[in-house]
């Protein structure tokens, strides 16, 4: 039998009948409770609750379960576990693999809110985390601890983008420890574009927020467990009380269906507005992982299948407060928001600096501003004269 091809699969994803029941989509199903017949087939639904059999609400309707098993297909994994948001999905895997006196690493440009997670939550829990250079390779070994149980692993990482060497980084943790627990935030990716259990690593967590429901109104997190991990995760899930609303979650099935087409112009649009930011004099340097510009471009080039919108770059100078206004204030196209992979362009000043302790490069030798960009899915040129006014503004001042 021939292999289905991605945008096969995508399209045709959770839609079983059992789950569309003759639509063209997936049926949105909203319940609390359950209503059974007799008291066995109340207890036998209780005993299979983990083969998508209706239970209760919070366990999951045909809504979650056609979801959660496009997501499995999709990443490769055993099972995928889901949560109201991406964090909840990255600080709850930790949480289902931890106890006082763990020890976890943690790459040092890894999203924000993870790391605030280590350092207040896990720390009052008697869970200790330590940071490593994102570009480590098989450095890693030399951090591993006798009580290191997890391993959390980001790529491209949050603002500054570095592609870690996932294989030596895994190769080389196994080596130490075989049962360590190696966990990856795969937003970037998509969760397709780099298949993280290929590679051996045991969970891919993301943001369904992003790129998988796709038009910024609504949020969900998603976490593709192999089959090593999976019952532990499910569970340690399901007893932290983790459930996503079924109207989100049928969001995020039909945002699947699309989903290629849309990466693809965002990948598109992406790579032409980072080599037009390459030339400009303006600009010191472009973080986009296609580049050879972005640390790990190599890793990029070897292990994943495209890209996304999502990437960063240097401007030659540090902007006063008032310079960074008035760039910011006046873009036409690109919008100001606290989130990316949606189908508008957006734009951030980032400060990499407060987060990073260590990296491949020194952040004290970067003296300019750094500008995070998604772009989305309007015309290119717009796009390009947009940012080309903006350094005229700042040219100005």
């Amino acid at each position: 039998m021939t292999e289905k091809k991605l945008e096969t699969l995508l399209v045709n994803a959770g839609r079983d009948k059992k789950y569309t029941q003759g639509a063209v989509n997936t049926i949105i199903q909203r319940t609390s409770s359950v209503i059974f017949d007799t008291v066995r087939d109340m207890q036998h639904a209780l005993n299979n609750h983990h083969k998508n059999t209706l239970v209760y609400g919070r366990r999951g309707t045909m809504t979650h379960f056609a979801f959660r098993n496009a997501m499995t297909e999709l990443e490769g994994g055993a099972g995928c576990a889901l949560y109201p948001s991406g964090t909840a999905a990255i600080t709850n895997s930790i949480l289902s693999f931890v106890k006082t006196g763990d020890h976890v690493l943690v790459t040092g440009n890894a999203y924000e809110p993870t790391q605030l997670f280590c350092n207040k939550v896990l720390q009052k829990m008697g869970v200790s985390t330590d940071y490593f250079d994102p570009m480590i390779g098989e450095g890693i070994a030399s951090l591993i601890k006798p009580n290191t149980t997890v391993l959390f692993l980001e790529s491209p990482g949050s603002l500054t983008m570095e592609v870690q060497d996932v294989p030596a980084i895994v190769r080389a943790a196994r080596q130490v420890n075989p049962e360590i627990v190696i966990m990856i935030d795969n937003t970037w990716a998509v969760g397709i574009l780099f298949k993280a259990l290929e590679f051996d690593v045991d969970i891919s967590i993301q943001s369904a927020t992003k790129y998988i429901i796709g038009h910024s109104d609504g949020m969900l997190g998603t976490a593709v467990a192999n089959t090593r991990c999976w019952e532990q995760l499910r569970d340690g899930s399901y007893l932290m009380g983790q459930i996503a609303d079924p109207d989100t979650v049928y969001m995020a099935t039909r945002g699947l269906h699309t989903l290629a087409a849309r990466l693809k112009q965002h990948e598109e649009n992406s790579i032409k507005v980072a080599k037009w930011l390459a030339q400009q004099p303006e600009v010191a340097e472009v973080n986009h992982p296609a580049l050879p510009s972005c640390p790990g471009h190599l890793y990029f080039k070897r292990d994943f299948t495209g890209t996304c919108g999502l990437f960063s770059f240097f401007l030659n100078i540090q902007l006063t407060p008032e310079q960074v206004s008035d760039y910011l204030d006046n873009m036409k196209h690109f919008k100001m928001a606290y989130s990316w992979g949606g189908f508008e362009s957006l734009i951030l000043e980032v400060h990499p600096k407060a987060l990073r302790t260590l990296h491949q490069y020194d952040l004290s030798k970067k003296t300019g501003t750094l500008i995070r960009l998604h772009i989305g899915l309007e015309n290119l040129q717009d796009l390009i004269d947009d940012l080309k006014a903006g350094f005229v503004r700042l040219k100005g001042r």
